[in-house]
């Protein structure tokens, strides 16, 4: 009896276990599951790339992944996904990291469950670029520990400016190598001081009490920097067209130029020392550092600089005994030539002071920048703990205030100020000017979603941009996104506002940020109004242009 009541005890279990799993199989078979498949190619010439790894995440929670090796075909699969919005990358030795249909920082992410093809995807990736080359000096021998500056045109701020991005020094064979780099549009220049040169000091005119020069002029003299293929102006510099998996090679010739000798007048504080003019030559990015330029007193009151090249120069005037210095462009073309700083305008000292619009106190990593208008960072501070930020020796110019925070966004929501003018969040500083801003500062948590059409049907890889009312004057308040293989988008961080919203195909090397270019989509686009921080979505799909 004991035996059987066993038995059937366990026939009873065996049976429920059964049941519990045909209907777990029957709910699990009930949930749809979708796949993502497609190949990996070259972006230069399609060929299939065997053994790339391919890694997919849902966008909304990015560190669960999964990740695969691409067959000897190029193919790569995921199989068994719930619907959803998914990130697609790959990478391979040799090849640039990248995104599905990426643009910048932007990429399109591959939508399940909308009834969209994912599985016949090419995922392209760029093969790595590199630039190489040699600096030879006047004989055509290898130049030692040249510096080599590595300059890219970018559209990030809406309009195509120069930015410098590497930079390397030579080898003793006079080598050097910059990369691995995207394709684009790059520019290169060098510097070196003739290792044989020597930069005497010189008879000044009219006086008797400085040292004359007793060394072959043909040895006073220095390398000016040098861009590709071989000229002086950065204006006149050629552009290097770079396209995926080349080595170009790119040889700078350096030629030796008259050193010039410069004079300035100053006394020596003992308190402060010598306040010795500081000079900076005008680049391809700006104002860039000096090589090798030394500082020698010629007579009472009287100093030379020595081993300056020809050229455009901003020069900073230190004040006596104030830790300030005043600024201004210098043409130095002769040799000989005094520093006539008579016209140099003093530099301003900016407090600004952040008010939190809805929060009690300002988040402890909170900074403040002035940004030439879609241009370079100049100055930035983080805010102190009672809300100010003090940027200081700031040229006389017109600026855009931007604050920035790691972690959670932040935008401005107005600015004001009684000692200069205020035009949004731009200001025009005037020279030797003492000034106080007050910025009202906020979150911006607002969200907007929607999706783009062309001709009636969705529109993948497409350029979003919102446009805020006025432009010119508040550029911080654009935003920008991809859409998705199902033509949806979503703007985040959008400061509560009135905006309109483009959508333009193939418009990644579309100058945004410029008001004539810009005009003709706003005409064509949708008016939004961003209230609070809620998520809104539009009511119909934008249609691209």
């Amino acid at each position: 009896m004991c035996n059987a009541a066993r038995i059937r005890k366990l026939f009873i279990c065996s049976l429920l276990v059964a049941c519990f799993s045909a209907a777990a199989q029957t709910t699990t078979t009930a949930m749809p599951r979708h796949r993502i498949a497609g190949i990996v190619v070259s972006k230069i010439d399609g060929h299939t790339l065997a053994r790339a790894r391919v890694v997919i995440g849902n966008v909304k929670n990015r560190q669960n992944v999964l990740s695969t090796v691409t067959s000897d075909e190029g193919k790569f699969e995921f199989t068994g996904l719930a619907a959803g919005k998914y990130f697609l990358q790959g990478d391979k030795r040799g090849y640039l990291p990248g995104s599905y249909d990426q643009h910048e920082q932007f990429s399109t992410a591959i939508v399940t469950g909308a009834g969209i093809d994912t599985e016949n995807l090419i995922l392209r990736l760029s093969p790595a670029a590199y630039i190489i080359g040699r600096v030879l000096d006047e004989n055509g021998d290898p130049v030692r520990r040249a510096n080599v500056s590595l300059y890219r045109v970018n559209r990030q701020e809406g309009v195509s400016q120069v930015a410098g991005v590497r930079r390397a020094t030579t080898d003793d064979l006079g080598a050097y190598e910059l990369g691995p780099q995207n394709p684009g549009t790059y520019y290169v220049s060098g510097s070196a001081m003739p290792w044989y040169a020597i930069h005497p000091l010189i008879q000044r005119a009219n006086t008797n009490d400085s040292v004359p020069g007793r060394v072959d002029p043909s040895l006073d003299v220095v390398y000016p920097v040098t861009y590709y293929s071989d000229v002086t102006e950065s204006d006149a510099a050629t552009p290097i067209q770079v396209r995926g998996g080349e080595r170009m090679q790119i040889d700078i010739h350096l030629n030796p130029v008259q050193a010039l000798h410069l004079y300035f007048h100053a006394a020596v504080d003992p308190q402060n020392g010598l306040q010795v003019p500081q000079l900076s030559r005008s680049g391809m990015a700006g104002e860039e550092g000096m090589i090798g330029t030394n500082v020698e007193q010629v007579s009472p009151g009287i100093w030379e600089i020595t081993g300056v090249a020809p050229g455009r120069y901003s020069v900073r005037v230190p004040v006596k005994g104030t830790g300030e210095a005043m600024v201004r462009q210098v043409d130095v073309v002769n040799d000989g030539q005094e520093l006539d700083t008579s016209g140099a305008e003093a530099l301003s000292s900016i407090t600004i002071t952040a008010h939190l619009a809805a929060e009690a106190s300002l988040p402890p990593r909170l900074g403040v920048g002035l940004r030439l208008p879609h241009g370079t960072i100049k100055a930035w501070q983080q805010f102190d703990p009672k809300g100010e930020a003090h940027l200081l020796q700031i040229p006389a110019g017109r600026y855009e205030v931007l604050v920035w925070n790691f972690g959670k966004p932040y935008s401005i929501a107005q600015i004001s100020s009684r000692d200069v003018e205020v035009y949004g969040h731009m200001l025009n500083v005037p020279a030797g000017s003492t000034v106080s801003v007050s910025v009202t500062v906020i979150t911006g948590m607002g969200n907007l979603q929607g999706f783009v059409n062309r001709a009636g049907k969705p529109l993948a890889g497409a350029m979003v941009l919102l446009v805020p009312k006025d432009p010119t004057t508040t550029p911080d308040l654009f935003r920008r996104d991809q859409t998705d293989l199902d033509g949806s988008f979503q703007l985040n961080s959008v400061v509560p506002g009135s905006y309109t919203i483009v959508a333009i195909q193939n418009g990644w090397d579309v100058d945004w940020s410029q008001p004539a270019t810009l005009a003709p989509y706003i005409s064509k686009g949708q008016a939004v109004e961003i209230r609070d921080n809620r998520t809104i979505l539009l009511p119909q799909a934008v249609e691209a242009q």
